[in-house]
């Protein structure tokens, strides 16, 4: 298969593709998604093979615009609306009861499905224009970082889907956050852009899943993308080191040998350039901007796989605002091999 690269002035095809049952990389405001049409059960089972992705690993299907809502989802609370009015468009993905038509490989089976309205004005285009519901995972080979760019996916996807929309790089750079609305109080499955503390302006009590800080035990059935498995992983093994940004990079300084890959803040870059000719290091951002550390994670994770480094040392931010969403990718990423200094 030739993969297509399609331009922002080409959508109309990408939509046509969907519509016939192909498989379309498209750009979101978190990540670059795999698309297929969501109610095509040989097209979203494409998205598996393509992805190397396991089948009890549910999807998100994304719509256009909420007055969609309905027509996938039943007994839908208040908070639903609540919240779409507040967030949608934008990097929040509902847990809802589903509709009977849509298929169980889109949900694994569960009587549930996530759905979000993207905050990225050409992808909803996409999806208006092919007038279907389109599933769509992060774009990479499963367990390997997410893409932020068009090349990136292609990187992981050339040959092996129909085309890609180039729509720029991605704002958030962390996938969408997941709210659980069928259990009380609502429960976060995964964090990203939309905050915990926003979610709590809105819904007042929300519990964590223990899935965000840790891995699922043998037999827990994850209800949503992301929950049972390594994710977002390099090449090489990642430690990643949490507290006091100063402690850490010295940590960090202290260990990180010739031919390993460093992440940290910008403020402490200095503490390794010199330090060997061989080390590798990414610029995370700034230690009080999380929201940059979120745009850049993927990118240096996904960056030393184009290099000859044989472990990666993490510095970590705190769990305010989206830095948990930053921690929970950069824990997965390590196979929740994290040290706190």
């Amino acid at each position: 298969m030739k993969t297509e690269y399609l331009t922002q002035n080409e959508i109309s095809a990408a939509a046509d593709i969907l519509r016939r049952g192909g498989l379309v990389g498209i750009p979101t405001e978190t990540v670059y998604g795999l698309g297929a049409n969501a109610l095509d059960v040989d097209a979203v089972g494409r998205i598996f093979k393509a992805k190397g992705r396991p089948q009890d690993n549910p999807l998100i299907i994304h719509i256009p615009d909420v007055s969609w809502l309905d027509r996938y989802c039943r007994d839908i609370p208040q908070a639903a609306y609540v919240l779409a009015r507040r967030f949608w468009p934008g990097p929040m993905t509902m847990v809802l009861p589903r509709r009977d038509n849509v298929p169980d490989v889109v949900t694994a089976g569960l009587d549930t499905v996530g759905i979000r309205c993207p905050g990225h004005a050409l992808c909803r285009k996409i999806i208006e224009l092919a007038d279907v519901p389109v599933a769509a995972p992060s774009g990479n080979l499963s367990g390997r970082p997410s893409p932020t760019t068009a090349a990136h996916m292609l990187e992981d996807m050339d040959g092996r889907i129909d085309a890609i929309v180039d729509g720029g790089s991605c704002g958030v750079g962390v996938e969408s956050t997941i709210i659980d609305l069928t259990c009380t109080p609502p429960r976060l499955l995964r964090p990203g852009g939309v905050t915990l503390e926003q979610l709590c302006e809105v819904l007042g009590q929300v519990e964590i899943d223990p899935a965000v800080r840790r891995l699922m035990a043998a037999g827990e059935k994850p209800k949503a993308p992301g929950m049972a498995y390594r994710h977002y992983a390099p090449r090489a093994p990642v430690t990643v080191v949490t507290g006091d940004p100063e402690k850490s990079a010295a940590y960090i300084a202290a260990r990180a040998r010739d031919c390993e890959g460093v992440i940290c803040f910008d403020e402490f870059v200095h503490m390794f350039n010199g330090q060997t000719g061989k080390t590798r290091i990414m610029d995370l951002g700034a230690c009080a901007d999380k929201e940059e550390q979120a745009r850049h994670i993927f990118d240096a994770l996904r960056a030393f796989d184009h290099t000859d480094v044989t472990a990666i040392w993490a510095q970590c931010p705190d769990t305010e605002g989206i830095g948990l969403a930053v921690v929970n990718r950069l824990s997965k990423a390590a196979g929740f091999h994290v040290i706190e200094v």
